[in-house]
């Protein structure tokens, strides 16, 4: 094959300031306390008679609950793309907070990829300290407990290869269990960074987002995005608007909503 097409489908946005957004502050201190606003993101892989969905989003009443402005249904931005999210057969939750594994009822027909790692996490010890359960949402996670007793969760310990071509990858940091998705393409090897670097600048500057669990696994996951990468270019960061900028729309109609990364 000559390699799997990707989509990131933007659903919903957030103001928020740059010193938000890395330990330490701001690069550069409060003189360069600027806008750093987040994006979100779903993301599409098409190709070899396989289409695979990362992650599922949240939706507008959860948009509403954590003040973020929600802009569509990640399943109406597959529908762009001619992807009904009713039958998607395989999803990959990156990890459980509630931007990324929201809305899996949405894909009722889907095995759904996770870490043996984050579910112990997410329904673990760790989950008493606020500062750990702030991104999760219960429902979430006591769904998820659901559908693995629906027998519809497909547990990976580590790396593993879903189809020729597609690969979890567990990197942690940011949650203990979070995984990375990489893609053969036709421009060569891309990951799916997803949180392991929220922005560029995170795996760029090496300085890790302030949502955390471990700080050295944070900063130990940019080198392995690097490395399982073609390149540096190749890595596509979970939060960055600039993803918006540096990647083309597969279409005039879907400009701000699809980009094509592969």
């Amino acid at each position: 094959m000559n390699g799997y097409e990707v989509y990131a489908i933007k659903y919903a946005h957030h103001a928020r300031r740059a010193s938000e957004n890395f330990i330490g502050g701001a690069p550069g201190g409060d003189a360069h306390d600027g806008p750093m606003p987040l994006d979100y993101f779903v993301w599409l892989i098409r190709g070899g008679g396989h289409e695979v969905v990362v992650d599922t989003g949240f939706s507008s009443a959860m948009a509403a609950k954590r003040g973020r402005d929600h802009l569509r249904c990640p399943t109406d931005g597959l529908k762009f793309l001619g992807t009904d999210a009713k039958s998607v057969k395989d999803v990959v939750i990156t990890h459980l907070h509630y931007d990324h594994v929201g809305n899996f009822d949405l894909f009722p027909s889907a095995t759904l990829h996770l870490q043996d790692l984050e579910m112990n996490y997410a329904t673990g010890r760790h989950m008493a300290h606020e500062t750990f359960r702030g991104a999760y949402e219960v429902e979430d996670v006591v769904g998820m407990v659901r559908r693995v007793y629906a027998g519809r969760v497909r547990f990976h310990e580590g790396d593993a290869e879903l189809f020729p071509g597609v690969s979890v990858h567990l990197i942690g940091g940011h949650t203990m269990g979070l995984q990375a998705v990489r893609v053969a393409t036709r421009r060569g090897w891309m990951v799916l960074a997803s949180d392991a670097s929220h922005f560029y600048a995170n795996m760029e500057q090496t300085r890790p987002f302030p949502i955390v669990y471990s700080v050295a696994d944070m900063v130990a996951g940019y080198e392995r995005l690097r490395a399982l990468a073609a390149s540096p270019a190749h890595v596509v960061p979970g939060h960055d608007p600039l993803v918006m900028q540096r990647y083309p729309a597969p279409s005039k109609a879907l400009e701000g909503i699809v980009v094509r990364l592969d």
